[in-house]
């Protein structure tokens, strides 16, 4: 964007915002053609998004099993195990307070909107059909077959190759289909506000959001809370150290940004420098609580306004998978919902109008989402420090946690 010739980066936070303001704004001043011309656009667009979906899967899940299983010790397995753990049980504790609260907030009176969301009352001139090369479970069970044969048998051909398919992905994710983003998203606010279902959709919204806040500040208290029982350290100071990584989290939207500020954090918090260089930069890549957090709570929130069943073993087993699939999230801002969409759409049966609302929702909270990532890689540093720290010479705990 540039004003008065000078060119301004607006995040993408702001333009998705921007985007929903101006799509219902438009949504009841633009003529029908134009309406078209908009649905057109979102009918290829959606298309597009699902041919992908498989090669994010494979490009990013395969590479991320091969390079976190060719590393070795009994420090990456705790790691991991206690990275997964959080995730899971993030996605879990979201899942069980939004069974329980969302019902009461959100009727299903909103499932016309997502109807009629992806184009049926406002038809495209035309559509282009881009089928995807495999289904999404293919591309899972291909993906762990992939990345586990190659933690084992090293292969450099074969692993330079998917270096290299991952990077095309990530290209392809962050050059078309987050700058384009926006526009889907006027798209399909636009065709709600015709509808007359969007004041429905956004009240829900705003509802959940603040439900969701609040989940991530109870999430941290509980993380360092089972923290401190390993370490024996006040939990809260644990996590007043770790608030300049918290917001400069906030700020960059980007858990690999912030690795700088995460790690300085957690070597004032007594963290070992040889832990804390291990842990942070790889949690930064597995570790995704806030993530799986607000992915689960979304999705059973539009389950809720389409009157879809749901069950809680069905959402269990999204969990668990959405855990091993957030390790493929590429690293741009809403990268982890573009590596959920396969299983929203496989397990949850979401439809391409609810896929992008999701996308909306999403990346409306991505800053907290990262921010409540980052800052429980604390959390976990601490724990796997207090079982491989090596500290020769004990810091008293009051000296080690005042910030410099």
């Amino acid at each position: 964007m540039k004003i008065l010739g000078k060119k301004i980066k607006v995040n993408l936070l702001v333009q998705i915002l921007i985007a929903i303001a101006l799509g219902v704004g438009a949504g009841y001043v633009m003529p029908e053609w134009g309406a078209r011309l908009f649905a057109t656009f979102n009918a290829v667009f959606s298309q597009f998004l699902g041919f992908l979906i498989p090669l994010i899967i494979i490009g990013f899940v395969a590479p991320a099993i091969a390079e976190v299983g060719d590393k070795a010790g009994k420090v990456l397995v705790l790691t991991v195990a206690l990275a997964y753990l959080s995730t899971t049980c993030g996605g879990l504790f979201a899942f069980f307070v939004a069974d329980s609260t969302f019902p009461s907030l959100i009727t299903p009176s909103g499932a016309a909107a997502l109807e009629t969301a992806s184009g049926h009352v406002v038809s495209p001139f035309f559509t282009v059909t881009i089928p995807a090369p495999m289904d999404v479970m293919t591309a899972l069970v291909l993906a762990f077959l992939l990345g586990i044969c190659l933690a084992y048998l090293k292969g450099k051909y074969l692993g330079g190759l998917l270096d290299d398919f991952r990077n095309v992905v990530s290209m392809t994710i962050g050059r078309a289909i987050i700058p384009l983003l926006p526009l889907y998203i006027f798209g399909i606010f636009l065709d709600m506000t015709v509808t007359g279902q969007v004041a429905t959709v956004l009240s829900a919204f705003a509802k959940i959001i603040l439900i969701i806040f609040g989940m991530h500040i109870v999430l941290l208290l509980v993380q360092y809370a089972i923290a401190a029982l390993f370490v024996r350290k006040n939990p809260i100071r644990m996590l007043i150290t770790m608030l300049p990584a918290y917001f400069t989290a906030l700020g960059t939207q980007s858990s690999a940004a912030t690795i700088p500020v995460t790690l300085r954090q957690c070597v004032k918090m007594g963290v070992s420098e040889d832990i804390a260089g291990f842990t942070v930069p790889l949690c930064a890549t597995i570790h995704m609580s806030g993530s799986c957090m607000k992915i689960t709570a979304c999705a059973l929130a539009l389950m809720l306004m389409e009157g879809i069943p749901y069950s809680t073993p069905q959402f269990v087993g999204f969990v668990c998978m959405l855990g091993v699939t957030m390790v493929a999230a590429p690293g741009v801002p809403g990268g982890c919902i573009m590596a959920a969409l396969g299983l929203l759409s496989s397990m949850l049966g979401f439809n391409e109008a609810q896929q992008a609302l999701m996308i909306a929702l999403y990346i409306a909270m991505d800053s907290f989402g990262t921010a409540c990532n980052v800052t429980g890689d604390g959390a976990i540093s601490q724990i796997v420090d207090r079982f491989f720290g090596n500290h020769a010479d004990p810091v008293p705990e009051d000296a080690r946690m005042v910030a410099e």
